[in-house]
C-alpha cells in the first residue's frame, strides 16, 4: 500500500527525533570516548537534576584525588543546586587487595558486590570509577549489564590523554605505569592500538605494591625507592638513543607522589616531554561551559566510607594533599565512616 503524506510526515518526525537524540548523546561526551561513557539520555537526565548524588569508588584511597577535583570544580561551576559526594572504598582487606587475588573471576565478583552495595546504600545518580584496576574489570561485572546508573571509568580519560599527546608528537613514545592488574589487562595499549598507534611506541610497566606504599607515605623513602626501581625497569625497555618520552601515571595513587616521579627521571638523566595524569581530566565531561552558572552557588557535602580501617598515617599522608584541592574531601577523609559489613567478600577468598 502506498504511503500517504501523513505517513511520510510521521516517518520524518521519527527520524528527526532519533537524529536529535544521537546528536545530544554525542555532544555530551568528551572527544574520543563516545563508546565508553554512559548513554546520552542517562546523562541528559543527570544534568537536568537540581540535586545530585555522585559516588567515586576505588580499590584504595587514590580515587580521592578524582573526588577532590570533582568537588572543587562543581562547587565553582554552579551546575547543580546541591551535589552530595560519597567516596566508596572498594578495598576489602588490608592483607591484600584486588591485585593479590588469584583469578580474574574473583576480582570481578568482589567488585560486583561492592557496586551492588554502593547502589543499594547510597543511591548515586552517577558513579565515577577513580581506579584503573577496577575500570578494566567493570565491563565484565553483572552490575554493568543491568544498571541504569551512568558509570564512567578513568581508563578512557587516560587513553584519550595519551592519544592526544602521541598524535601531537609522532616521534615520541609513552611509558604506561600501573598496577599489576592494569598492566596485565593491557587495556590502555589495546585501545591505543585500535586507534592506529604503533605498538613499538607504547611501553607498559607494572609497579607491584607501589599504591600501598604511597598510601602509607606518598613522599617517604620506601615510596621513592620503589618509584625509582619502576622507572629503571621501564627505561631498560626503551631503545637508544632515547626518543622523546611521555609518561602516563595510570593509577590514581601515583599522582600523589608526582615530585618523586619527576626526581626519578631526573636522576636517570631523562628529560620528559610531560607526565600525564588523567585524574583531573576524568571530570572534564562534568564541566561543560553551556551547563555552568545555572545556580548562584552549589551546596556540597562529602563522605568517605570504607570496609577497612584507614590508619591515621594514611589520612595524614593523603589529607595534606587533598586540603589544597578540596577541604571538604580532606575533612571527609579525616572523619571517614568505617563499616566492616559494607559488602560480602570473604567467601571468595576462602
Amino acid at each position: 500500500m502506498e504511503d500517504t503524506s501523513e505517513d511520510r510526515l510521521k516517518q520524518h518526525l521519527r527520524f528527526a527525533r532519533a537524529l536529535a537524540a544521537f546528536i545530544a548523546a554525542f555532544y555530551l561526551l568528551p572527544p574520543g570516548t563516545a563508546q565508553d561513557l554512559p548513554s546520552g539520555p542517562d546523562l541528559q537526565r543527570f544534568f537536568q537534576k537540581e540535586k545530585v548524588a555522585i559516588a567515586v569508588t576505588d580499590s584504595g584511597l587514590g580515587g580521592l584525588a578524582v573526588m577532590a577535583e570533582a568537588v572543587r570544580r562543581l562547587k565553582e561551576a554552579g551546575i547543580f543546586k546541591r551535589a552530595d559526594f560519597v567516596f566508596f572504598n572498594a578495598l576489602f582487606s588490608l592483607e591484600g587487595g584486588y591485585n593479590s587475588l588469584k583469578t580474574r573471576e574473583d576480582k570481578v565478583e568482589i567488585f560486583n558486590r561492592a557496586l551492588e552495595s554502593l547502589d543499594k546504600n547510597f543511591h548515586p545518580d552517577l558513579i565515577l570509577i577513580g581506579c584503573n584496576t577496577l575500570s578494566v574489570l567493570y565491563e565484565d561485572t553483572p552490575f554493568s549489564r543491568k544498571t541504569k546508573i551512568p558509570v564512567v571509568g578513568i581508563v578512557e580519560s587516560g587513553v584519550e590523554l595519551i592519544s592526544q599527546n602521541l598524535r601531537n608528537r609522532p616521534d615520541a613514545m609513552v611509558i604506561i605505569f600501573g598496577t599489576p592488574t592494569t598492566i596485565s589487562e593491557n587495556t590502555h595499549k589495546k585501545r591505543l592500538l585500535e586507534q592506529g598507534f604503533d605498538s613499538a611506541r607504547i611501553i607498559s610497566q607494572s609497579c607491584p605494591e607501589l599504591e600501598n606504599y604511597i598510601e602509607k607515605d606518598s613522599a617517604g623513602d620506601e615510596t621513592e625507592m620503589l618509584i625509582s626501581a619502576c622507572v629503571e625497569e621501564a627505561l631498560k625497555k626503551i631503545p637508544t638513543p632515547l626518543p622523546p618520552l611521555f609518561v602516563s601515571l595510570s593509577c590514581t595513587h601515583y599522582g600523589y607522589s608526582l615530585p618523586l616521579w619527576e626526581k626519578a627521571f631526573q636522576d636517570a638523566g631523562v628529560k620528559l616531554l610531560a607526565i600525564l595524569n588523567p585524574n583531573s581530566r576524568m571530570t572534564d565531561f562534568l564541566i561543560k561551559p553551556d551547563r555552568q552558572k545555572r545556580y548562584e552557588k552549589t551546596e556540597i557535602s562529602a563522605r568517605v566510607v570504607s570496609i577497612v580501617e584507614i590508619s591515621r598515617e594514611k589520612t595524614q599522608s593523603f589529607g595534606k594533599w587533598l586540603q589544597n584541592v578540596s577541604p571538604e574531601t580532606a575533612d571527609a577523609l579525616s572523619h571517614y565512616e568505617h563499616n566492616p559489613s559494607l559488602f560480602e567478600w570473604k567467601k571468595f577468598i576462602e
